[in-house]
């Protein structure tokens, strides 16, 4: 098959890129070419900006099996991709989020497949909580587009809505970032004293269910949740990682309150406990794809084990705060 990834080489599409190389399929990389990657020319690349006509003059005339789109953030973006690839691809992945369904009026969690339709929430006045409202509302826009251009003339579009990623190669750092703390020895500050539940998926699972789907014809113009079974607590996630380490772990239960007046928000000190985080339901993956996650323990060692095998150099971004933290709870450095 011959295979067109957009956008996602950092994380997940660089391992679906890998599982779908080592399958025998043909992969052209279409991106801005701002970070390199390791293919050398086992791929094809395609560099330019997917929101300008770099867009269609670099896609007239070809011809692709599938293509996986992790970086269609808006309606524009499905429309323009539905524009260029109709009637010259076979299939079409479209990489949501779960946050389509926290931006709606009432939704449950976890969130079926079914609790998409409704009222979308009012946009926020809190500029912290706009960014994550925005991002959910401009996949939903996309997500309609797709919906719609199926319906109608049967655009052959398949949409996964993920939740928080986790993997060896997040860019964002967010299990990193405990494991750092952990280290130190000291607090680690969770609000709701960590009891929020989390219901992520394992970056290596999420490749791995995209290249099991392109070859089934039945996937076409439906859409799945892709998550790990589990729902541990945030403190669970926590307590997991420090006996991984075999180091113990302070958790210092704090409110948002507290931490707004020293100028932090929860995600800063845990990024895990911020508002944003959607829980799924696979029942649907699980029934139709066979999806099966394996168990969080499992995947968080591996984790584990890339990160003493090669420690970063320096801490995450959101480590700068940590003198704060110290004097939040009255731990010495």
């Amino acid at each position: 098959m011959n295979m067109l990834i957009i956008g996602g080489t950092r994380f997940v599409g660089y391992l679906l890129a890998w599982r779908l190389l080592a399958g025998g399929h043909g992969v052209t990389l279409f991106n801005r070419g701002t970070h390199p990657d390791p293919f050398g020319d086992r791929v094809a690349r395609l560099t330019g900006d997917r929101t300008t006509s770099d867009f269609e003059a670099l896609l007239e005339g070809r011809r692709f099996d599938a293509v996986v789109d992790f970086a269609a953030y808006t309606a524009e973006d499905a429309r323009r991709a539905v524009e260029a690839l109709d009637g010259n691809i076979d299939q079409y992945v479209f990489i949501s989020t779960g946050q389509v369904y926290l931006v709606r009026e009432g939704c449950p969690q976890p969130a079926g497949e079914e609790d998409y339709e409704g009222e979308v929430l009012p946009e926020p006045d809190d500029p912290a909580d706009r960014e994550g409202w925005l991002y959910g509302v401009g996949k939903r826009e996309a997500e309609d587009v797709l919906a719609a251009a199926w319906s109608r003339y049967a655009f052959p579009a398949t949409r996964l809505r993920i939740p928080m990623v986790n993997g060896e190669r997040d860019y964002y750092r967010r299990v990193e970032s405990y494991l750092w703390r952990i280290l130190d020895g000291g607090p680690i500050l969770l609000t709701q004293g960590g009891t929020q539940l989390c219901r992520h998926v394992y970056g290596a699972e999420v490749a791995k269910a995209i290249a099991g789907l392109l070859d089934n014809g039945d996937t076409i113009g439906q859409v799945y949740n892709l998550c790990q079974e589990e729902q541990p607590t945030v403190a669970e996630v926590v307590l997991m990682l420090a006996d991984i380490l075999g180091a113990p772990a302070r958790i210092a239960p704090v409110s948002a309150e507290h931490l707004e007046e020293a100028g932090l928000r929860p995600v800063d000190v845990s990024p895990f406990s911020g508002r944003w985080m959607s829980r799924l339901d696979p029942g649907k993956a699980q029934r139709e794809l066979e999806f099966r996650h394996q168990p969080v323990r499992a995947y968080l060692e591996k984790i584990v084990a890339a990160f003493l095998a090669h420690p970063p150099a320096s801490p995450p971004e959101n480590y700068k705060h940590r003198s704060v933290e110290f004097a939040l709870t009255g731990f010495s450095p």
